[in-house]
């Protein structure tokens, strides 16, 4: 099916069946994505205040055969929320349904719209002594609308799940208008398909989630962070396991550093203190959150001096204070603004089965040194298997010397990934920047069933056209 740009008459209906100030022309910030590789194009944002006003957007829009990109924080990082291409969109910005409906806090249950900021949501949540326990870097922009749309990750994975383990249910419109009310906090309801989990992940392709249902969890009452120095990525991963032996679901988190993120910020952040000097190869960022309030840090000396006794760890520091915990979290949360002044030639969002990623580590760097002289900032969340594998230019160049070798290096990577069963994309998604990956990389059944469901739900094709399955 044929879409049609944004047309003044398509403008002039829905303007005439929506609230005076619910369109505008689109401003930059609609048109940008945050590395700013590509620009986005749009007839007009739509700015619903509640979800039938959504309906009546998806019911136009459908009817005019009008694509429509759904947008949130736009903190995504592969070209889902903008559209460069093609007839020309409307974009629905979810950013003024941003209420929290209800608070359960004896169910461990928080209703929000799409558009709440996810900070909000965990301000929310503590207001009631309770944990929205997903935590990114963006979540002082991203929406939750959006973090759902992306089955979003962050650094309490290990622990506590992907944005997906963390709804219960959802409020949606689907692309003929037609409104889901699957708002439920059941923990258990076997009722044929699982549309949440369906739309959960899906991009924006199938559909527009404008409410959800949220898990909530106890607060940890005792909190503990150390950084350990560890000789090799191998060394990380037992102690990952002897973390867990000793602490079972209390680790939170467990970020894997390399040396070559940390130098980015001594170069380029001076003003962060970095706890471990002389910088280490490689170190590891260990999060617990205990039940009750306990001595945290004679639990991370414990491990600490096991560890060392199994040559697993060869130096490291226990936060004694909130403050230094702070400190410490810090360098982690930095290390991709670092990134980002320095300029990377390609990054790459990946998972790997963890008992892999030793041998992906050696064979990644041998391979992307048959191509030329570049460095490799590898880090990320190495509890759930999931690494940001980014390459820089050598030092005293720039990406654009090495622009024509773009591709060989994400294909070098991709396909080294593949051999060791991972995926090319581990928490950011598949957008418009990874559709020809996914073709490649994807299984053809599960690219067939997609493409079905997508037929079924979607026949005109309007939502989000271009993000995840390429166009037929």
């Amino acid at each position: 099916m044929t879409l049609n740009s944004v047309s003044p008459d398509f403008l002039n209906a829905l303007s005439a069946a929506l609230p005076a100030d619910s369109l505008r022309a689109a401003e930059p910030r609609y048109l940008e994505e945050p590395r700013g590789r590509y620009q986005g194009q749009a007839g007009a944002v739509a700015l619903p205040r509640t979800v039938h006003e959504v309906s009546e957007i998806l019911k136009q829009a459908n009817a005019a055969q009008v694509g429509v990109v759904p947008y949130g924080g736009g903190t995504g990082l592969v070209g889902g929320q903008i559209a460069p291409e093609g007839p020309v969109p409307l974009v629905l910005s979810l950013e003024r349904m941003n209420a929290v409906r209800a608070v359960y806090p004896e169910e461990n249950v928080l209703v929000a719209e799409a558009g709440v900021i996810l900070a909000d949501v965990q301000s929310a949540a503590e207001k009631v002594d309770r944990l929205f326990p997903l935590s990114l870097a963006a979540e002082g922009t991203a929406r939750m609308g959006g973090l759902l749309a992306t089955n979003a990750g962050g650094v309490n994975v290990l622990r506590y799940g992907n944005t997906r383990d963390l709804c219960l249910g959802l409020e949606a419109v689907l692309p003929n208008g037609e409104i889901w009310n699957g708002l439920t906090r059941l923990r258990k309801d076997n009722t044929g398909y699982d549309l949440r989990n369906l739309l959960i992940g899906a991009e924006g392709t199938l559909g527009v989630i404008t409410a959800a249902a949220l898990k909530l969890s106890p607060r940890p009452r005792g909190l503990g962070t150390a950084l350990m120095v560890v000789p090799n990525p191998a060394a990380a991963i037992d102690l990952l396991a002897l973390a867990r032996d000793q602490f079972g679901e209390a680790v939170s988190a467990f970020e894997l550093m390399h040396r070559q993120g940390l130098a980015f910020m001594a170069e380029h952040l001076p003003e962060i203190r970095q706890a471990l000097d002389p910088c280490p190869e490689w170190c590891v960022l260990i999060d617990l959150g205990l039940a009750r309030e306990a001595n945290t840090d004679s639990a991370l000396l414990e491990l600490f001096e096991i560890a060392m006794e199994r040559e697993l760890v060869t130096d490291g520091t226990i936060a004694q204070s909130e403050a230094q915990r702070q400190e410490i979290w810090s360098v982690r949360e930095h290390i991709p603004i670092a990134n980002k002044a320095v300029g990377s030639i390609v990054s790459h969002d990946i998972s790997l089965p963890i008992s892999a990623i030793p041998a992906f580590v050696d064979q990644g760097g041998a391979a992307l040194a048959k191509l030329g002289d570049m460095r490799i900032n590898c880090f990320g969340h190495l509890g759930d298997g999931n690494l940001h594998y980014n390459v820089f230019p050598a030092a005293g160049r720039s990406r654009d010397d090495y622009a024509d070798l773009r591709g060989d290096i994400q294909t070098c990577v991709h396909d080294l990934v593949a051999q060791f069963q991972g995926s090319f994309s581990a928490e950011h998604g598949v957008g418009r920047l990874k559709v020809s990956d996914l073709e490649h990389y994807g299984d053809p059944t599960k690219l067939a069933a997609m493409r079905a469901i997508k037929s079924a739900l979607d026949p005109n094709g309007i939502m989000n056209p271009g993000a995840v399955l390429a166009e037929q």
